[in-house]
């Protein structure tokens, strides 16, 4: 297939419920070229980068590389890096930054941070909202391609930008991460982060190219931005997942065999509550895993209901629409398959 048809499936695939799932993001300043595993293919220390890998493991903690954008001079100059730890759940986000050498993060209490705690660590970060821009090109050339030109655009406007290692989705390049909130970006242009940083500044998010919140998992992060959809909020600490429970949605050509689905359920802060049924489907067309990839079979996440609930403080009785009707059907990758 061309590049310019799988750029064009590329371009239909939804990207609701695709973003990387990480309660807390622990970024690291690292200058020179960054590898495919760039803890462990930098100019960071290769045992540091293993340390980093393993302490975080399963505590909901994310560890990533940052580097300031324009150009990188294979260097190995040792010197103290800016370092930013992010919590993102809603309600609780946080920024604590401090400047170190990168052996400091080894200290850290991953499982505290992963559950939102910092207990006093390092500094509050007071500045503007963080643009992320993954520019790996040895992860993905799309990565590079698109999104180093984005991100030097945007230094040059004075955002606090910053390019990233990986954050997902390079299929969806440039693909962009915005903390405090942890809502991530897709197919992104300087216009559009524009909007998502002012929105961020002021308490909001902008839903337009939004893949989803980072402290989510990726059913949750379609039922989210459904419900937003829906009632038409962008408060980014308005909405909150309070569960996921797995279910199996039936499979017309599998009887045997059902999709794996879910029902989510969202609450706002005043009160109102909503179950969303989300499906894995395996129709629609075959997409690639990644840019330039050859197609792979197809895997999307699919809102495929939102059921408002009654509440005791309104008594309003419940209603129910479709994915179509709303406006709420999404689709995404499984985190096997994009991850």
């Amino acid at each position: 297939m061309s590049t310019c048809a799988t750029a064009s499936l590329q371009a239909a695939e939804p990207l609701a419920g695709t973003a990387a799932t990480a309660r807390t993001w622990l970024l690291i300043e690292q200058t020179g070229p960054w590898g495919a595993q760039a803890l462990t293919q930098s100019h960071l220390d290769p045992g540091v980068g293993r340390a980093l890998e393993a302490a975080a493991e399963g505590t909901g903690v994310r560890v990533a590389l940052i580097r300031r954008p324009g150009r990188h001079a294979d260097c190995h100059e040792v010197s103290r890096n800016r370092l930013f730890v992010a919590h993102t759940a809603p309600g609780r986000s946080w920024i604590r930054t401090t400047v170190a050498d990168p052996r400091a993060a080894l200290d850290l209490d991953f499982a505290a941070l992963g559950a939102g705690e910092h207990h006093g660590l390092w500094e509050p970060y007071s500045g503007a909202p963080l643009a992320l821009v993954c520019t790996n090109g040895k992860r993905d050339r799309c990565c590079a391609l698109q999104g180093r030109p984005l991100a030097a655009e945007l230094a040059t406007t004075g955002a606090e930008a910053w390019e990233i290692t990986h954050i997902g989705g390079h299929r969806f390049s440039p693909t962009l991460l915005v903390l405090p909130y942890g809502y991530a970006y897709g197919r992104a242009s300087a216009p559009l982060v524009k909007d998502a940083l002012e929105a961020a500044h002021h308490g909001r998010i902008a839903l337009d190219q939004c893949r989803g919140r980072s402290a989510w998992d990726r059913p949750a992060q379609a039922a989210d931005l459904a419900v937003r959809e829906l009632i038409r909020e962008d408060r980014a600490d308005a909405l909150d997942v309070v569960r996921t429970d797995p279910a199996a949605a039936p499979d017309p050509a599998d009887p045997e065999h059902p999709s794996p689905a879910w029902a989510v359920t969202v609450a706002h802060a005043d009160g109102r509550t909503w179950r969303v049924t989300v499906e894995q489907r395996a129709d629609g067309a075959p997409a690639p895993a990644s840019c330039g990839a050859p197609l792979g079979p197809p895997a999307r996440i699919a809102v495929t209901s939102v059921t408002a609930v009654a509440t005791p403080a309104t008594g309003d009785m419940p209603r129910t629409g479709t994915g179509a009707e709303t406006g709420a059907e999404t689709g995404a990758g499984t985190t096997a398959a994009h991850g």
